[in-house]
């Protein structure tokens, strides 16, 4: 494992000589706009681990993507080597179905500390939850980016990350009602402790995540991919091309439904990614938004 060729594989060709907040902006926006988020192994017949040697080979080598273990866990390792102060925090994601946030914390974050401030790395939350660039550990405090506007607040023992966005634009009528278009407009993300945690700590979320009949992960096949203008995302066989569009007030959704001999092809030129083996899509009733 080297830098070189992560750098390579996000196409960043800077000095990072100097381990600053604009360097860190500048890999975290890269990260998201090349690698992307996905939980293709599961559907494919791979295993995930949390080795990171296998997921430098992985997204690094393979030109793969992968889920927060993955991109999160690769991403500290290289802020590690850069010279970043970094350190691991685990998160417990907000469940629309219970109204609530999970119970076990199934999502790792990075926290960042440059010149006596403190930020939120993230670059594996996907679709329009993804932030761009890291956040400042400031509660109540207005952070603009493409998709909206988010915000972590102090709630004394513990922090929530939410956004505020705007409304769908759906170009297809036949998606208008579809259930993966998210209709409200702030929406609680997740909630986390600045307790350090270390990367045995995800192990058992990390196995019940791909093999529990009733996650998330099992029940859905994702690959999201961010863009310049948005994002790109295939879900089951809908495949989706989101552009935002702040000075207008909207999200313009062009969704569209996919065979089964399209999925390779759409995998390949729209995310860059080519499995060993062939994509089983899975898109049952769990509840999830674009």
């Amino acid at each position: 494992m080297n830098l070189d060729e992560y750098f390579k594989r996000i196409g960043f060709s800077g000095s990072y000589d100097k381990p600053d907040l604009a360097t860190l902006k500048l890999i975290h926006r890269q990260h998201i706009m090349c690698i992307p988020f996905e939980n293709l192994s599961i559907h494919c017949g791979e295993r995930i681990t949390m080795d990171l040697e296998v997921i430098f080979n992985k997204i690094v080598r393979r030109n793969r993507g992968g889920w927060c273990f993955e991109n999160n866990s690769l991403f500290g390792w290289v802020l590690r080597q850069m010279g970043y102060d970094t350190t691991t925090l685990g998160s417990r994601v907000f469940n629309i179905t219970s109204d609530e946030f999970n119970l076990k914390e199934k999502h790792l974050i990075n926290k960042v500390v440059i010149d006596g401030k403190t930020y939120i790395a993230d670059v594996s939350f996907g679709v329009s939850l993804q932030i761009w660039e890291p956040l400042e550990l400031i509660s109540g405090k207005d952070q603009p980016q493409m998709s909206g506007v988010f915000r972590l607040i102090d709630k004394g023992d513990m922090w929530v990350l939410e956004k505020t966005g705007r409304k769908p634009e759906v170009v297809n009528s036949e998606f208008a009602k579809s259930r993966l278009l998210n209709r409200k407009e702030t929406k609680q993300i997740y909630c986390f402790t600045l307790q350090p945690r270390e990367p045995h700590h995800f192990s058992q979320a990390n196995n019940l995540l791909q093999t529990d009949p009733a996650s998330l992960f099992i029940n859905k096949s994702i690959c999201s991919l961010q863009t310049p203008t948005g994002f790109r995302a295939l879900i089951g066989w809908t495949y989706s091309e989101v552009t935002f569009k702040p000075e207008e007030g909207v999200d313009v959704f062009d969704m569209r439904n996919v065979k089964d001999d399209e999925l390779e092809e759409i995998l390949r030129e729209k995310f860059n990614v080519k499995l060993p083996n062939k994509l089983q899509a899975v898109n049952k009733k769990e509840c999830y938004t674009l």
